[in-house]
C-alpha cells in the first residue's frame, strides 16, 4: 500500500499565484524539495511552493529539511536569526541559525549516506542567508544529532510538514546577512535565549520551539561540559548523544 505522501504526490495538488509576494522569495519557491515518506524514504520531488501549501500538507505531502545550529567555540553562544519580513512562510520570527531544505536540483544534496546531502545544503544556505563563507562551515564538521517529523501551520494557507535533520556546528564565522532573508541576528547564551522565549514581544518558528522544548537545552549543557583541552566547545563531542537512526515524531 502506498503512503499518504506518495498518494498526495500522485494526486492533483493545489497551487497559488505568487505575484503578490516578494519577487526574490517567489522565485525561490520554484526550487525542488525532496519528498519523503514517514520513514524518510525519498519518494520523489516537488517544488517548494506546492510543498508548503497547507491544502497539500493536509493530504500528507512531506519533505526533507534541516535545522542548523551554529555555536561559537570560545563561549558556546548560539547564533540566532530573525526571518525577514519578505519571507513567505513564518516571516519576522526568530529561529535557529539556519533552516532550509536539501534540494533535488543538486545531485550531491540527494545523497543520504552520512547525511551528506543535508550537510552540503546547510553549508550552501548558511552562505546564502547569512553570508558565511563555505570555508568556515566545512561539511565534515557538522554533527548530525537526530531527525524530527513535525507539522506546523504558518499564516493560513502556508505551513511546514518536514522530516527535519538537526545539525550542530561549532565555528568562528563571519556574518554578512542577506537582508532579503534575515531581518536581524544575534549571539545568545542559554539564559539570554530563555529570556527571549519569556518575552511575549518575540515570536519563534514552531520547529525551533519544539527543538528547544525537547532537546536543545540538554544538548547545549552537554556541549558546554565537553570542552576540549583548550577550553573550546566542539559539536563533534556530541556524537552519539541522540539516536540518529530513528525519526522522532513531535507534536
Amino acid at each position: 500500500m502506498s503512503s499518504p505522501a506518495t498518494r498526495a504526490a500522485q494526486a492533483a495538488l493545489a497551487s497559488i499565484d505568487l505575484s503578490s509576494y516578494d519577487s526574490v522569495q517567489s522565485k525561490l519557491m520554484e526550487e525542488m524539495c525532496i519528498l519523503v515518506d514517514e520513514e524518510d524514504k525519498a519518494i520523489g520531488a516537488m517544488d517548494k511552493k506546492t510543498c508548503h501549501l497547507m491544502e497539500n500538507i493536509n493530504k500528507g505531502l512531506l519533505h526533507r529539511a534541516f535545522s542548523a545550529f551554529v555555536f561559537r567555540p570560545t563561549d558556546g553562544k548560539l547564533l540566532l536569526q530573525q526571518r525577514a519580513t519578505e519571507k513567505i512562510t513564518f516571516p519576522d520570527m526568530w529561529t535557529n541559525t539556519c533552516c532550509s531544505h536539501p534540494l533535488n536540483d543538486f545531485e550531491q544534496e540527494r545523497v543520504e549516506e552520512e547525511q551528506l546531502g543535508v550537510r552540503v545544503a546547510a553549508s550552501r544556505k548558511l552562505e546564502h542567508e547569512l553570508g558565511i563563507p563555505p570555508s568556515q562551515t566545512p561539511i565534515d564538521q557538522f554533527q548530525y544529532l537526530t531527525r524530527i517529523h513535525y507539522l506546523a501551520p504558518s499564516n493560513g494557507m502556508w505551513g511546514e510538514h518536514e522530516i527535519d535533520y538537526i545539525l550542530f556546528l561549532t565555528a568562528d564565522v563571519t556574518v554578512t546577512p542577506n537582508e532579503n532573508e534575515i531581518r536581524d541576528h544575534k549571539w545568545v547564551d542559554k539564559a539570554e535565549l530563555q529570556n527571549m522565549f519569556d518575552d511575549s514581544a518575540n515570536s519563534f518558528t514552531p520547529w525551533f520551539k519544539l527543538i528547544a522544548r525537547d532537546f536543545l537545552f540538554g544538548w547545549w549543557d552537554e556541549l558546554l561540559k565537553r570542552k576540549d583541552t583548550q577550553g573550546l566547545v566542539s559539536a563533534k563531542s556530541l556524537a552519539g548523544i541522540a539516536d540518529g537512526a530513528k525519526v522522532v515524531k513531535m507534536v
